[in-house]
């Protein structure tokens, strides 16, 4: 689609958003609209369409800054709730990820494996308002004499508190099954033997990198959806690897793009984030996130009304395979099949279970929809785009241990 019969700008979407003019649709809709209308005609008509997706993100954390002591302290180490936090930043700044589990979670010493809180929890419980513990140690300088501090707080107390999420909205990722003759616990949750049930964690057809599969409209600066409130894109996601495999619709067969995102914390609303046990794995959070797409012309309606089985996804074994980086896959499945509950791997039929909420994925969609509607959210023009080809060399390492 070299030259193009419709074309738009960001700034005149924002006009008509500003005028109560502009036509907002989520990805779901979008799917109608182009085939009653087709290509052009939908790209004439709708102006932007908003994506969600919810579901675990295990590279997220919080930034917090809890103001200065007296007399003053240089943490160099910091837990919150029991969960231990990265203090060597400076004084009193601290990054808490949603993996850092507690320490001596009493689970975990009756059910090895096993934690019932970690950093993603605090992260929640932060953003909900809830009182947390917050200690700090520190080495004493002639500057920073103090040693040890301890408080009570809540999010308002806090200086600044800023969930800076280093890998989240994943494009495309693996289904997961386990080939093995005993039960695996992983990330991509508990996987039964000869390959008993798949698991599977994406939004399919809403999710944002889905409906921009080559990063033409989303870049650093990109407003979004973030837990409830506005936020932003700042770089792209670490193992960011646009070079993946893609289908026809150029959609990538396993995981490839990914976002670096940040916002507020305290307007954030918990019910787009959610602190999650992952039995025999650790700790994670549930983020919410939902990116507007603007309709600049027939190419981005194209992308835009990409449909659940028009996108494949590769079945790797968890059991045996992913741990040891072996690159065998079973195969090619799609978000239809997946959706309905059953895929089939060789002659088997196996029940697949999602790690991702789409509910709630529909619900951050109409959300973000409504806020654009009501003129309160208007669409930002990225600095620079996410890269559409980049430089991946695998780690060498000499020694290792299981």
């Amino acid at each position: 689609m070299s030259e193009f019969k419709v074309n738009k700008t960001v700034d005149e979407i924002n006009e008509k958003i500003k005028n109560g003019e502009a036509v907002v649709v989520n990805a779901e809709e979008m799917i109608d609209i182009v085939e009653k209308k087709g290509i052009v005609d939908a790209a004439r008509t709708v102006d932007v369409v908003t994506t969600g997706t919810f579901g675990t993100m295990c590279s997220s954390g919080a930034v917090i800054n809890f103001g200065h002591t007296k007399p003053k302290i240089k943490a160099a180490k910091v837990w919150l709730n029991d969960v231990e936090a990265y203090g060597a930043v400076a004084a009193v700044d601290a990054y808490i990820g949603a993996t850092s589990v507690k320490k001596d979670d009493p689970l975990n010493a009756v059910h090895p494996g096993r934690f019932s809180y970690g950093g993603g929890h605090v992260i929640e419980d932060l953003i909900a308002g809830k009182k947390i513990n917050l200690a700090a140690e520190g080495y004493g300088t002639d500057c920073y004499p103090s040693k040890y501090i301890e408080m009570e707080m809540t999010i308002n107390d806090l200086k600044e508190a800023t969930l800076m999420n280093l890998r989240n909205s994943y494009q495309n990722y693996s289904v997961a099954i386990n080939t093995t003759d005993k039960t695996v616990y992983t990330y991509m949750g508990t996987l039964k033997p000869r390959m008993a049930n798949a698991t599977y964690s994406s939004a399919g057809q809403l999710s944002p990198l889905m409906n921009d599969p080559f990063y033409l409209t989303i870049g650093i600066g990109s407003r979004i959806f973030l837990a409830g409130t506005e936020g932003y894109v700042v770089y792209h996601g670490t193992q960011h690897n646009p070079n993946e495999e893609r289908n026809k619709r150029g959609v990538p067969k396993t995981g490839a793009g990914a976002l670096s995102v940040m916002g507020d914390m305290k307007s954030m609303k918990d019910k787009y984030i959610k602190g999650a046990s992952i039995l025999g794995y650790g700790v994670s959070l549930s983020v919410g996130v939902g990116v507007p797409i603007p309709i600049l012309n027939e190419e981005m309606a194209f992308f835009t009304s990409i449909k659940d089985e028009e996108i494949d996804a590769y079945i790797y074994d968890y059991g045996y395979d992913y741990p040891r980086k072996i690159d065998n896959n079973y195969g090619l499945t799609n978000y239809k099949d997946l959706r309905s509950g059953e895929i089939t791997v060789g002659a088997k039929k196996i029940p697949a279970t999602p790690l991702s909420s789409y509910y709630m994925a529909v619900d951050i969609a109409e959300v973000l929809k409504q806020w654009i509607m009501d003129k309160r959210f208007y669409i930002t023009q990225p600095t620079q785009l996410l890269p559409q080809s980049k430089d991946y060399k695998p780690m060498k390492y000499t020694k290792y241990c299981l």
